[in-house]
Parts: structure tokens; sequence; C-alpha cells
């Protein structure tokens, strides 16, 4: 994966390793990484793009459709995390998001590609389709777009 050095395109945050990530080896059991992804999307959302989880879910929302992950170093109990999320394209209704968790050494410990669309939910619960991004959250997720970042 391309490194960008111009660190305004990435969303960033911090993740302590607890308990709770880890298996009996002491290392993150790879689902937590999940689990730390989705989390770094639900922040994205409400912190950078002013549209957080808690509204959005009431008539919309945004699943994940295609997930690509390399595993590439263990993290370990204690350690701290630097998540970084940008975009490498955006669609009419999704997200190419590419991601990567680095150690406090800057060593990637995973990283991979992650594809979000945005659907509207019916009244019923039970219909569910594509919807476009209205222009506003377009230009929003534009600030995150790095270009030519495979």
């Amino acid at each position: 994966m391309a490194k960008n050095k111009n660190m305004s395109n990435f969303f960033i945050k911090e993740e302590k390793i607890r308990f709770q990530h880890i298996d009996y080896a002491g290392i993150v059991f790879y689902p937590r990484f999940l689990e730390m992804l989705n989390g770094i999307v639900e922040d994205w959302f409400e912190e950078a793009l002013d549209r957080p989880f808690s509204k959005m879910h009431e008539t919309n929302g945004i699943p994940t459709v295609d997930l690509k992950v390399q595993f590439k170093k263990a993290a370990r109990l204690g350690e701290t995390l630097t998540k970084k999320l940008w975009v490498k394209k955006l669609g009419d209704s999704s997200i190419l998001c590419g991601f990567r968790f680095e150690d406090e050494n800057g060593k990637t410990c995973v990283e991979g590609e992650v594809t979000l669309v945005n659907v509207h939910i019916a009244e019923d619960r039970h219909t569910i389709k594509a919807e476009s991004f209205n222009e506003e959250m377009k230009t929003k997720i534009t600030k995150y777009l790095i270009e030519n970042s495979n």
C-alpha cells in the first residue's frame, strides 16, 4: 500500500490494546481488529462527516459490502495503535476506504480496504436499497481522498 506523507487526508485515531482485545497468547485476536475498524469508521462518520450513527441509523445505514484485510504483525496488550482511514474512491453511493493500523514504532499491524455503501432503510425496516450521497456529504468525504493510494 502506498504511504502518503500528507497526513491531512487521513482520519487518525489511537486505540490502546486492552485485555478485552487479546487471546491467550497476549496478542490481538483477529476479529477484534475488525471491531476496531468498525470503530474508526463510526468515529469518522461522527467526527469528520457530521453524520453520527445514532442519527443516521434512523433512516439510513452504511454497511460494509466488501472487506480485504492483511494481518502483518501482532499487536500486544498495553500497546497503542494508530489507526488511519482514508478514501481511495468515492462512488455515487459507495466509498472504498483504505485503512492501516500501526504500532508505536510505525510498523503496520493490519491494513486493507473496506467498501461501504450508503443505503436507505424503509420505515418497515425490511426494504434496504442503495441511495446516492448528497453533494454536501460528497464534499466532506472528498477531503479524505488520497489519489493513487493502491
